[in-house]
């Protein structure tokens, strides 16, 4: 404790008598330090009073002296003096503190408030007189003053009072509580006309409101009614008047609604919302909306719900002219609107007119082009034209309104930096619809010539197609590849055309044109579809030959699968033969696969891959090598294909960065293994014979290595299976021990 560090405890365990939060806080109250308190003094006599009084006056003047100007010292002398009784003398101070400051409200309420607790209500009378007459714009002095009065129980003085207020026009609060007191004594016609006082000195909307239901209430209906009408000729029927006036309609139609004067109540709305545009009648109209749920028919609700959801687009639209899916959601009521009244048989200037408000969207929407000529800006804007051109040629049959709507679309859309294929497709197919035929192949040859487009073709043909008109689809599809001969579906299209038109020499000159190409986006599909053409035909020498040149060309292990495949399955007999036997009701002839051809192509395609070091191809292929085996051929071919399995082994490299030794899993074939090390692979065949021995022993199944099968198997025959991810490239103990070790070796 001398050099000043906490002392160091020895004994952690707990006290035996413990001390609780109750203790420690009766403890800490119990040493504290009593407040300082004056000392009480006791007057024995009216001198020793005079004395107290005299000291107490002395103080009060020297601190007023002072601070002359703080009401609150003022206030303190004051009420001292009262509390002993001498209100003279505390009036004196009163009024000299009124000389200092006569504006101070505090000062005029501690002076009342003073006169009151002594029973002095004249004074206090006179007081208020006073202080209102000083400072008449305080609200806080008339309202003692009226409540003194009303207190006193003289009404006709308080009513005076407030008589002397209203002249100087209060806030409507005051005017609200004069109207009350006359309301606590059952004066209604004095209510009245203070309502009436009130409104011309405030006509506002709620002030009008506020005095119809106070007659409501009172059941002077008509004279409601008088209320609001005198209240709507004040306003007049502006637009901006009848804007401001919104609450005095609602007010007056929902009071005829609890009237029940439901006609009554729909034509003041109706006349309200007339007079209104609808992006300023909102509250309005989601009041006629209610009104109309609860008391009106379907028909007029319907059209009242219209009217709300336009105000909400309008509203939606004046911040963004350019939100297209607003547009296409305003269309879609209005034509909505349109459909219903067609259904409900609506009269002949109803339908027009609900159909010219569906232009006038539309004519709006459609003018606001997109900024800029980039297409992505375009893509929502331009079916606001078909949709328009569709609305003109199914709703209203005007054909030639939307024969316009076309041409000024494809008139405005920047064909030199742009186009929209569909743009064309409908005016054209719009042309057919109209059995215009040779406008339909303008515009498609205007569309193709201005801007040529895969889309373009491709509706072109098919329309073509539609009519079958074969010699123009057979130009077309001319045009087509003349434009883009690196397209594969467009060949294998233009190829199946001729197919479909028995046109073979025909289709196989289209495909041989095709594959000549040097340049093909997806050759793979053109292959395969010229491929299945020649198999189609039964003409098994010009697939081979089809075949033969595509592993040339590209050599993929699945070209090789697929060779082998079709070497084995079955095609159908030439089309000669098929043409001979049409009349028999026998099924198709076929002509049987050769499995031997098929082992051959799988042994030249694992040749070919294992010349090409790709081990993965490799074991796909080998896959699909041993499941045709297994459904063509016996148990000894399934094994001899096993026996080409390859295993997952380890193998130890340095690394040439880190220039540490690193080991990775890679598949070991078993003929690599025969040719890059000779000399162990005689001793792992032998380790893989002897293990599987002790498995047939045992009676457990061994694993039937690559090596060992190998050691059977014929040196000329190479096998190759597909290692599936998850079995075969799973590593075991046995397997990476005879590889590492014929590594090490």
């Amino acid at each position: 404790m001398q050099d000043g560090r906490a002392p160091r405890i020895k004994n952690r365990a707990p006290a035996v008598v413990q001390i609780t939060a109750e203790q420690l806080l009766r403890e800490a109250q119990e040493r504290q330090e009593t407040a300082f308190r004056a000392p009480k003094q006791r007057v024995e006599d009216f001198e020793e009073l005079n004395e107290y009084r005299g000291r107490k006056r002395k103080e009060f003047e020297e601190r007023i002296r002072r601070t002359r100007g703080s009401i609150k010292e003022w206030t303190q002398y004051a009420n001292w003096e009262a509390s002993q009784n001498e209100f003279d003398r505390s009036r004196s101070v009163f009024e000299r503190a009124l000389d200092v400051d006569p504006r101070s409200i505090q000062l005029w309420l501690s002076y009342t408030e003073m006169e009151l607790k002594s029973r002095n209500v004249q004074h206090a009378r006179n007081l208020f007189d006073r202080a209102v007459t000083l400072l008449p714009r305080v609200d806080q002095l008339w309202y003692k003053y009226v409540y003194l009065e009303e207190l006193l129980q003289n009404v006709p003085g308080a009513r005076q009072v407030f008589e002397r207020w209203m002249k100087w026009e209060p806030d409507d609060k005051a005017w609200q509580a004069y109207i009350k007191l006359e309301e606590r004594y059952n004066e209604s016609d004095r209510a009245s006309s203070i309502y009436e006082r009130w409104i011309a000195v405030r006509p506002e909307p709620r002030v009008w409101v506020k005095w119809a239901k106070f007659e409501e209430e009172r059941s002077k209906l008509d004279k409601a009614r008088e209320v609001f009408q005198t209240a709507l000729e004040f306003f007049g029927d502006e637009e901006e008047q009848v804007e401001k006036a919104q609450a005095v309609f609602n007010a007056f139609a929902k009071m005829e609604t609890r009237l029940k004067e439901y006609e009554r109540a729909r034509v003041i709305y109706k006349f309200a919302l007339s007079k209104l545009p609808r992006s300023k009648s909102s509250s309005l109209y989601a009041a006629y909306t209610k009104f109309e749920k609860q008391h009106g028919t379907r028909s007029i609700l319907e059209s009242t719900v219209l009217g709300k959801r336009r105000i909400q687009y309008e509203e939606e639209l004046s911040h963004d002219g350019r939100n297209y899916d607003v547009w296409f959601d305003y269309v879609r009521l209005e034509e909505g609107a349109v459909r219903t009244l067609k259904e409900e048989g609506g009269t002949k200037e109803e339908e027009d007119a609900a159909v010219e408000r569906v232009r006038d969207i539309y004519e709006r929407a459609v003018a606001q082009v997109p900024p800029g000529h980039e297409k992505r800006h375009w893509r929502r804007y331009i079916f606001l034209w078909f949709d328009y051109a569709l609305f003109e040629e199914i709703e209203t049959k005007d054909y030639e309104r939307a024969r316009q709507v076309y041409k000024t679309m494809l008139g405005l859309v920047p064909h030199k930096q742009f186009t929209f294929a569909k743009a064309w497709i409908m005016s054209a197919r719009f042309e057919v619809r109209q059995l215009d035929l040779p406008a339909a192949r303008k515009l498609l040859g205007t569309g193709i010539g201005v801007c040529p487009k895969e889309a373009l073709f491709k509706g072109y043909i098919q329309l073509e197609m539609d009519l079958r008109e074969f010699d123009r689809v057979r130009k077309l599809y001319k045009k087509y590849l003349e434009f883009d001969p690196s397209n594969s579906p467009a060949w294998i299209k233009f190829a199946e055309l001729e197919t479909v038109l028995e046109d073979f020499a025909r289709a196989r000159a289209i495909f041989e044109l095709a594959v000549s190409q040097p340049s093909l986006s997806m050759p793979e599909l053109l292959w395969k579809a010229y491929i299945d053409f020649e198999i189609e035909e039964g003409d098994r020498e010009k697939t081979r030959s089809l075949y033969e040149r595509l592993v040339n060309l590209s050599g993929h292990h699945k070209v090789w699968i697929s060779y082998a495949e079709f070497e084995g399955s079955s095609i159908p007999v030439p089309r000669a033969l098929r043409e001979e036997d049409e009349d028999e009701e026998s099924e198709v002839r076929v002509v049987e696969g050769d499995a031997n051809m098929a082992r051959q192509v799988f042994t030249r395609g694992y040749k070919d891959l294992k010349s090409k070091q790709l081990k993965g191809e490799r074991v796909a292929l080998l896959e699909a090598w041993k499941k045709f085996e297994q459904d063509h051929g016996t148990e000894d071919d399934v094994a001899k294909v096993q026996g080409m399995m390859p295993i997952v082994g380890r193998k130890q490299h340095v690394d040439k960065e880190t220039g540490q030794v690193v080991e990775d899993w890679e598949l070991v074939f078993a003929d690599d293994e025969r040719e890059a090390n000779p000399t162990s692979f005689k001793f792992l065949q032998m380790a893989h014979a002897w293990k599987n021995s002790e498995a047939r022993k045992t009676g457990s199944s061994g694993l039937l290595s690559g090596f060992t099968a190998a050691a059977a198997a014929k040196e000329d025959t190479v096998p190759v299976t597909n290692v599936s991810a998850d079995a075969d490239m799973r590593p075991t103990d046995d397997a990476t021990g005879d590889v590492s070790g014929s590594d090490s070796g």
